[in-house]
């Protein structure tokens, strides 16, 4: 007789109890209390549809049962919901209904009724009597709809073993990119692995929506304290590489940031990272403001201190981003009072991390993790400071203009200033701020009598000379955009949003164009924005244009281009228009789109 698995053979019969509350240890030990709960499973609706009929059937007829009862018990019970299921997609299917339709009415209510009935401890159970990776399992990740089922269920019962395990088949199956839900990725080390690399992927991938995949990537590692810590040490590894080890830095700030403004305090875990520890003085100094997310002239003169010494501590220790905000926001935001005694002291930290650059020649250094933290192996580092002195004149003199609430009209004398420091980058960064703090007042537009107000045209001036600064101005311009002017008339409110538009499309014209026309395209497709603005924003950006264009902003900008509503009025009789042009140039030559 062939030899089969106890537990598999038996359909479980350990663990399930008879009538009087007994445990079956062996079959054949009580044939009538075995024949007894066999009949009484048989009786079950559609029983004979479950998997584990055949075992149950093997103990019913080793305990002496006979095929009769059986026949008779599972036909009565049998009331064919499965089948009618089917008859009715025939019939649904007959009557003109499109076939995906029926199977996602079918497979939509299927996954209703399993996410109400799920128990987690029946599926472990199941799973653990299959002994195996059961088959039906195996088929079911490889289709799309019971995928997100398993996402959603193991969301919901992260405890449940044959969900992690399902989950780990899934991400082994090579779909880790559909795992959306971090806390059922980071149940896993390898599950979180394959999942965090896919998302670096995609940030690396999509320059043109780096900050919607850099958030993406930020949320997946602030999700708990060990999936932070694995992630930073990660990237801080790859930061180490001579090809890209400048952008993972980038997206290792940019994940702190992140961390920071959801109230996480991972100061600590950033300065552990740092190799701060070798200089406890400005460790503790940096740490303190970091904590407190504030400034405090005892600290600052101790950095300063460090960092005006013949052996300065490494730049990278001021190079955060908290901290960097927080000097800025001290010197460029108007009103702000720093002591005349320590001001020099603000503006050469914010200058020094700026400007100097700095390079090193590692002795005996360590490979991975160790290096990457700054904990193995001797450095001699040389610091070339060529720029500091005009960086920090640079910043003295715009913090002069900025720290003091000026008009437009008392500006004009401080014009040619600003523009020759702005061809710093970290003045540019001031001047976004100071511009940003000043118009965002309720009363800034209210109280404006130019067509353009002289702090938005400096703005144009940081978008000729800073590329690398066009998407804090577009936040910027998008936020002015947007913010409600109740205090204007509406035909003021129209100017101010055209004059909008134009330093928009003057981002455009120095090659901010894929984001400036995909928020125009937002703007059209949600309706909230006046046509005569969306009709402004096209005539001006055709009028600048010109062939060959990219198939990216050929999609976002021709369906506006086409829209009978926005350009009905500026077409003429023959193609010699520039809508016209636009749109036979496009049909000509993007035939996909």
């Amino acid at each position: 007789m062939e030899e089969y698995d106890d537990e598999a053979a038996w359909g479980g019969r350990k663990t399930q109890p008879n009538e009087d509350g007994e445990g079956h240890e062996e079959p054949l030990e009580n044939p009538k209390e075995v024949l007894k709960e066999c009949l009484s499973t048989f009786s079950s609706t559609d029983y004979i549809m479950e998997p584990t009929i055949f075992a149950l059937l093997k103990r019913y007829f080793q305990a002496g049962g006979t095929p009769e009862q059986v026949i008779n018990q599972v036909s009565v019970n049998y009331t064919a919901v499965a089948q009618m299921a089917n008859l009715l997609a025939e019939w649904l299917i007959l009557a003109g209904v499109r076939v995906t339709d029926v199977q996602a009415m079918v497979e939509n209510h299927l996954k209703d009724m399993i996410l109400k009935t799920f128990d987690p401890k029946k599926a472990d159970k199941i799973f653990t009597e299959e002994g195996d990776t059961p088959g039906w399992l195996t088929e079911m990740i490889e289709h799309h709809t019971w995928r997100s089922l398993i996402y959603r269920l193991a969301e919901e019962y992260p405890d449940c073993l044959m969900l992690n395990f399902t989950i780990k088949l899934i991400s082994d199956a090579g779909f880790q990119s559909e795992i959306t839900s971090i806390s059922t990725a980071a149940q896993q080390i390898e599950v979180f692995s394959r999942v965090l690399k896919t998302a670096i992927a995609k940030f690396l991938s999509h320059p043109e929506d780096w900050q919607g995949a850099m958030e993406e990537v930020a949320k997946m590692v602030c999700h708990g304290q060990h999936t932070y810590v694995y992630s930073q040490v990660l990237i801080q590894v790859l930061s180490q590489e001579p090809k890209g080890g400048f952008i993972m830095k980038r997206l290792s700030q940019e994940i702190t940031k992140y961390a920071l403004k959801n109230n996480h305090n991972v100061t600590p875990i950033t300065m552990a990272l740092n190799g701060s520890s070798r200089h406890p003085q400005a460790c503790e100094a940096l740490t303190s403001m970091l904590s407190r997310n504030t400034l405090n002239p005892a600290d600052i003169t101790v950095l300063y201190r460090n960092y005006s010494s013949p052996e300065p501590p490494p730049i990278d220790l001021i190079r955060n981003p908290q901290f960097l905000d927080l000097l800025v926001d001290s010197l460029f935001k108007v009103g702000v009072k720093i002591n005349q005694e320590h001001k020099s002291k603000y503006i050469y930290l914010l200058a020094y991390a700026a400007s100097v650059c700095e390079t090193s020649s590692k002795k005996g250094q360590g490979k991975g993790a160790a290096s990457a933290v700054g904990i193995a192996g001797s450095t001699h580092r040389h610091t070339n400071k060529d720029e500091l002195k005009a960086t920090i004149s640079a910043i003295e003199k715009v913090h002069e203009i900025c720290n003091v609430s000026r008009g437009s009209s008392e500006l004009v004398a401080d014009i040619s200033t600003l523009y020759n420091c702005i061809r710093f980058p970290v003045v540019g960064v001031g001047v976004i701020r100071w511009v940003e703090n000043t118009v965002t007042e309720p009363s800034y537009f209210k109280l404006c009598t130019e067509s353009c107000p002289l702090h938005l045209a400096v703005l144009d001036e940081v978008v000729c000379v800073h590329a690398s600064l066009h998407d804090q101005i577009l936040r910027l311009l998008i936020k002015l955009f947007e913010s409600k002017q109740d205090e204007l008339e509406i035909l003021v409110q129209l100017e101010m949003k055209k004059m909008l538009l134009d330093r928009m499309i003057n981002l455009l014209a120095f090659g901010c164009v894929v984001p400036v026309v995909k928020y125009i395209s937002q703007c059209c497709v949600r309706g909230d924005t006046d046509i005569s603005l969306i009709r402004y924003f096209v005539t001006e950006v055709l009028e600048t244009i010109t062939h060959p264009y990219s198939a990216e902003f050929v999609q976002l900008f021709l369906p506006m281009v086409e829209n009978e509503e926005i350009t009905g009025s500026m077409r003429g009789e023959g193609d010699n228009d520039p809508v016209s042009e636009f749109i036979v140039h496009c049909k000509a030559h993007y035939t996909t789109l």
